[in-house]
């Protein structure tokens, strides 16, 4: 679920900072820049873990800052494909059962890989698993805030970077406003034994 990536930066240190250890102040620099921040085909940054190498710092002119090329190591979300991971449900929708880790929510289990046969309760805005017995089919509710587990089956990267508005969009900017993608995002499956809520599987 975590791994260690090996990044190199540039990392600019004001002159106030001066007195501080370097590492120090590298450390912070770059947990403003990175924490909580999704880097393209690299997954969510947490936080730095170490940092490896300092090549030389430079003070430009008319710049009083220092300049320093940093190697270091980042702990960054991003599970492999078929790992499976534990989270709870954010809530329901047609498009499928939205799974939120904490301090990840971007995933997302779309209708065909829930257990089947499976229905969208519209008056309960919730995912329902007939699930078939000798005695007929019981209604397992996938209710929110319960703990789910998931296979996890595919990921989605979107540069979200700023770019300028074509004409076409700019004609049409003043009518609707875009609609914000997430930079990364998970796609996950429960339509297997012992996936789903974990209450389906622990014996009472």
């Amino acid at each position: 679920m975590f791994v260690l990536v090996e990044m190199v930066d540039t990392v600019r240190i004001p002159p106030w900072q001066f007195e501080r250890k370097l590492n120090d102040s590298i450390a912070e620099e770059l947990n403003k820049k990175l924490a909580n921040k999704v880097v393209y085909n690299v997954g969510l940054c947490i936080c730095l873990f170490d940092i490896t190498k300092l090549e030389d710092a430079y003070v430009f002119p008319g710049d009083g800052a220092s300049h320093t090329k940093v190697h270091f190591r980042y702990v960054v979300f991003h599970p492999f494909l078929d790992e499976i991971l534990i989270g709870k449900i954010k809530g329901c929708s047609p498009e499928g059962v939205h799974v939120s880790l904490g301090f990840f929510d971007d995933i997302l289990l779309p209708p065909e890989s829930l257990q089947q046969p499976a229905k969208f309760d519209e008056a309960e805005q919730v995912w329902v698993w007939e699930y078939e017995t000798e005695e007929g089919a019981h209604d397992l509710y996938m209710d929110t805030g319960e703990e789910i587990r998931f296979r996890v089956v595919d990921e989605s990267f979107v540069d979200t970077s700023p770019t300028g508005p074509s004409s076409a969009e700019a004609a049409s900017s003043s009518e609707e406003l875009p609609k914000k993608e997430a930079p990364y995002t998970l796609v996950g499956s429960i339509s297997e034994p012992g996936l789903g809520l974990l209450s389906w599987w622990t014996s009472s």
